[in-house]
């Protein structure tokens, strides 16, 4: 994907998520890695509203050489895209959202995580989701602790494609745009079928190791 196309598919997935109520007003920042650098979504922007010609080009350094102002989520991208390359040098995309029922999960949670293993495509597609401490919106403490978590779960042999800041909304990452929405979307399902049944167990461990045998899920 050169950079034309990544500006246009930034613009096509920000409207489809605002569309469909993933994202509203100026919640949720998209951004893609480019070989010499980020295009990353303006600082209160609406992501429905995006123009392609506006996105903000960072170089590798995190420094801006175009477009309108860069969301301050930057440095939490740039850590994402440096501790996930270690383990999956593909990744290309990070999507934030303040998701409403991740959200909602996150503001009672208890756990190290912000669900269970309740269906088969939750383990498959998204995997595990840790829930970080809170942090203020573009906080550098919360960049640096996603980053030690990405590198603890894939330690584990358990690599995730999310994380959960509590009471703001999940972060995906993925190869592409489209795949990074397919997971934040398979997540917010997960959440609200959570929110609607709360006591809903777990998948039982000799399923989650038949799934694990059948289609090499890292669960």
């Amino acid at each position: 994907m050169n950079e034309s196309q990544a500006r246009e598919e930034i613009c096509r997935i920000g409207r489809s998520l605002f569309e469909r109520g993933y994202v509203h007003a100026t919640a949720g920042n998209i951004s893609v890695r480019l070989d010499d650098g980020f295009l990353i979504t303006p600082t209160d922007a609406c992501l429905g509203w995006l123009d392609p010609a506006r996105l903000a080009r960072m170089d590798l350094q995190g420094q801006q050489l175009s477009g309108d102002k860069a969301s301050k989520t930057i440095s939490l991208h740039r850590q994402i895209y440096a501790a996930a390359c270690l383990h999956a040098p593909s990744t290309r995309c990070v999507i934030h959202t303040h998701s409403t029922h991740c959200v909602a999960l996150s503001l009672n949670a208890r756990g190290p995580e912000l669900l269970p293993p309740i269906t088969p495509y939750f383990v498959m597609k998204v995997g595990h989701v840790p829930l970080t401490a809170y942090h203020r919106p573009g906080s550098p403490a919360a960049a640096q602790e996603v980053g030690e978590l990405i590198g603890l779960y894939a330690s584990r042999g358990t690599p995730i494609r999310a994380v959960m800041l509590p009471r703001l909304g999940p972060n995906v990452w993925h190869d592409t745009p489209a795949a990074a929405m397919a997971t934040l979307e398979e997540l917010e399902e997960t959440a609200r079928l959570m929110v609607l049944q709360s006591h809903t167990p777990p998948l039982p461990g000799h399923e989650l190791h038949a799934l694990r045998e059948a289609f090499g899920v890292h669960w």
